[in-house]
This record gives C-alpha cells, structure tokens and sequence, in this order.
C-alpha cells in the first residue's frame, strides 16, 4: 500500500471519529467515549500529516512538539473555575497558528511566482479570521480572568469604526486577490484583523462572554478551513467546518437562551447600567444561619439547587453533592435547575456537577424545571445571580430585560448564597435578594454549605 493510500485512510478515519466525538458529547453518559473519539482523531490526523513525503526532515516539528506539550500540559492542569479562560487562549493559539500559516504560505508562493487568486484569496481570508480570533481570545481571556476591565468599554462611534475597519480589511483581500503580488494589501489585513479582534471583544461585557468564546470558537473552525483550502487538506476543512458549525450553533441557542442577537451581543454594551446598583441600598434583606437553612430544607418535600459561578469559584460542588445525599436520604426530592448561561462557558455546571458525581437524572433544563418552582418549597441559590434576577421580566431599563431566567421568586421559600451583595456580572442588583420570601446566606458556598450538611447530620456548626 503507498504511502498516500496510508495517508488518505488516517484522515477518513479521523473524520469519522470527529463526527462521532460530537455525537457522543451531546449526552454526559458518552461523553467520555467522545472525548477519547477525539483525541485518537487528532493523533491520527497528525499520524497521517507525519507521513507526508513533503516533509523532508523533521527536526523543527519535533522541537515544536515538545514545545506544545510543555504549554499544553500546564494549561490542562487549571482548575474548571478557569476552563472558560483556558478555552479562549486554545482559541487564540488555534487563530495564530491559522495566521501564521497563512503568512508563510504567502511569502513561499509569492517568491516562487505561484500565487494564484484562489490561493491568495483564501490566505487573505485565513489571514482575516485567524488573526481577529487570535487577539479576540485574548482579550476574551482578559475579561473572564479579569485583567481586562469586564465591564463593556465604549467610545464615540465604536460600531462605525469597528465596522470601518473590517470594511477596509475585506477591500483589501479583494484586491489581493486580483493583484496577489501587493504585499502591503496582506500586511493591512494583518494589522486590521489584529486591531479589529482587540476593538469587537473590549465594547462586549462580562456577561456575554459564554455567547463570545462560543463565537470565537466557530471562527477559529472558519479560519481552519480556509487554512484546509490554502495546504489542500480534506481534513482541515472538514473538521474546521465541524467546528465553526457547532460553534455557529451554541452561539445561536445560546443568544435564544439570553432573549439577545448576534448583532446585540457584538455591537450592544452589556451591563452598562452600573449606576442602578446603587437603588438598592435603602432596602433590607434577611439573613439565615446554616442551621436555619438546614431546617427548612430537611421540613421540604421538594427542594431545587440552582447553580452559579459563585459555586464554581469556591469550588463547592462536592459539598453540595454531600448536601443531595444527606436531603435524598431522608426522602427529600433534589433537582438541579440548570441556566444555559449560568457561569462562564456553555455546559460550565454540567461539568462541575458531573465532576461532584451528581446523577444526571437530578439535572432539569431551565424551561422543564421552571413549571415545578411554585410548587418547591425551598430554591437554594448557590452563587447564581443574573440568571435568577426577576428584573428581566419586567425591567425594561435593565441590561438583562427579555433574558429567561429560572423563576427562583417563585418557589415558596428562597436561600441564597452568596459572598456579598455586590452585583453580579451584569453589573446590576438583584431585586430576589430583597423579596419577602427570600432569605440570604453569606459567605463562602463550600463553607456554608458544609456546615449546613453538618446541621443536617446533627454536628455542631462552627463559628466561622
């Protein structure tokens, strides 16, 4: 068998395991089968790269490999309350290397008179999507760790410049196509698609980041493509169109989820509304010890557990987990209400509860579990705050109006826990916290909920 039928067979079949890989993902129960479907696809797309006679010495991939694994194997060490980060920088190395692909094959072709305007255009186009994913997914990255400013940042005409920009980036490749030999035509795309990644993400707030890293991530599947079409590689545009889709489609459902559009998400400045936090000052809230928690949820028939990033940051998940068991053993019925943009990425509380071995069958989706709140007696808010905020019902002020939430207000009692009253990241008060209804836990989620499975269990609770 010649080495092109070895190379043509490692990429079918690494085709096939990418489309398996995302079938698989779809349910918790395959989802291991489908990321172990993954990881055997890339290693035999790299297999079958590896095997190409063009290749005549493979010194540099070898440096580069040790290289990526060096990155690599410290960038998967970070705990899940930084995957949504650690994902925007995959997005962002994913765009460069597009990028630089593209820069160098247009200098080989240009010095060997072989650009043609297929070829030119296609670079032009990697060039654009790459290089705006890469600096998008860093600032991206910036504003989920916080080092950039999550709150929108807005100046006179941001959207005609930005548009401008773009504009001009796409004239360009026009006329790089017709005219290949223009460098300073490719050097302008670089340097727009660079400034135009940097300008698209910093108007967009915190809030919005989950629809964002999602968006990126189908453009960096775009770029791939275009990068497939540019080396004439099958796999490349087959698995770069597998992940610009599936990206292009998280970030519709999850625009559907926040009431939102493509065009609000990138051009809207989420979470402008600062000043209104400071309306709810006057009001008053009630506070509940652990042992007052502790008892109205072992009197309740039915108690729902409702998520947020707070529980991801205090990496509560295991205590509450401890918490199912203890109220499930005294015939207490637990479900997990789940918000499609609760935390920082798509799926981030599938994940952290499935890592805490919560059974699947205990997570509802917002819209099944929003009919069984009136008749909860308990809605425990575990560092959930936007998505829980009644104001996007009726608030036609508020950045978060026309967003479903889960009906929290509406199960009998309701306890929140959380660090502080400081807004969430939409940047706005919570007007849950203040109804009659309501009653607040503060402090840290793993500290209060151990000890109210401690009051459960009948021990002592500490005074912390």
């Amino acid at each position: 068998m010649s080495v092109h039928y070895l190379i043509e067979i490692n990429y079918l079949a690494a085709a096939a395991l990418f489309i398996l890989s995302l079938r698989w993902l779809n349910h918790p129960r395959t989802a291991r089968r489908g990321v172990i479907a993954g990881v055997v696809a890339m290693a035999a797309a790299i297999g079958g790269t590896l095997l190409a006679p063009e290749i005549i010495g493979y010194s540099w991939i070898a440096v580069a490999f040790v290289v990526g694994t060096l990155l690599g194997i410290p960038l998967a060490m970070v705990p899940l309350t930084a995957v949504p980060q650690r994902t925007a920088l995959s997005h962002a190395f994913g765009g460069l290397a597009a990028g630089l692909v593209g820069v160098a094959k247009y200098s080989l072709w240009m010095d060997q008179g072989q650009l043609t305007a297929f070829r030119t255009g296609a670079i032009a186009l990697e060039c654009l999507l790459g290089f705006l994913t890469f600096t998008g997914s860093l600032m991206a990255a910036g504003k989920l760790q916080e080092i950039v400013p999550t709150r929108p940042i807005t100046y006179r005409n941001q959207n005609l410049v930005n548009l401008s920009l773009l504009a001009i980036a796409i004239l360009a490749g026009v006329y790089l196509t017709i005219h290949p030999a223009y460098w300073q035509a490719f050097a302008a795309i670089i340097v727009l698609s660079l400034t135009f990644g940097v300008l698209l993400i910093i108007p967009i707030g915190g809030a919005d980041m989950p629809t964002v890293i999602s968006l990126l991530n189908s453009y960096a599947g775009l770029s791939a493509v275009a990068m497939g079409f540019v080396l004439q590689n099958k796999l490349l545009i087959t698995a770069g169109a597998l992940d610009g889709s599936s990206g292009f489609i998280l970030s519709v459902i999850m625009c559907r989820a926040m009431n939102r559009s493509f065009t609000n998400v990138l051009f809207g400045a989420f979470g402008q509304v600062q000043a209104r936090a400071q309306a709810g000052e006057a009001k008053t809230v009630k506070s509940a010890t652990a042992q007052d928690v502790a008892d109205l949820l072992t009197h309740a028939d039915r108690v729902v557990i409702i998520p947020g990033y707070g529980m991801a940051v205090a990496q509560a998940q295991h205590r509450v987990h401890e918490l199912y068991d203890q109220l499930t053993k005294r015939g207490v019925d637990v479900k997990f209400a789940i918000h499609p943009v609760a935390g920082r990425m798509p799926g981030h509380m599938n994940v952290l509860l499935a890592e805490a071995e919560i059974p699947y069958e205990a997570l509802v989706e917002m819209d099944d579990i929003n009919p069984e709140l009136p008749q909860t007696d308990v809605a425990l808010v575990v560092g959930a705050n936007d998505v829980v905020n009644p104001a996007a019902r009726h608030d036609k002020g508020s950045p978060i109006y026309g967003m479903p939430i889960i009906d929290a207000d509406k199960a009998k009692t309701c306890v929140a826990i959380k660090r502080s009253m400081n807004p969430g990241f939409a940047g706005i008060e919570n007007e849950l916290y203040y109804a009659d209804q309501t009653l607040m836990a503060f402090g840290d989620a793993k500290q209060v909920l151990g000890d109210v499975v401690k009051a459960i269990a009948g021990e002592t609770v500490g005074v912390h």
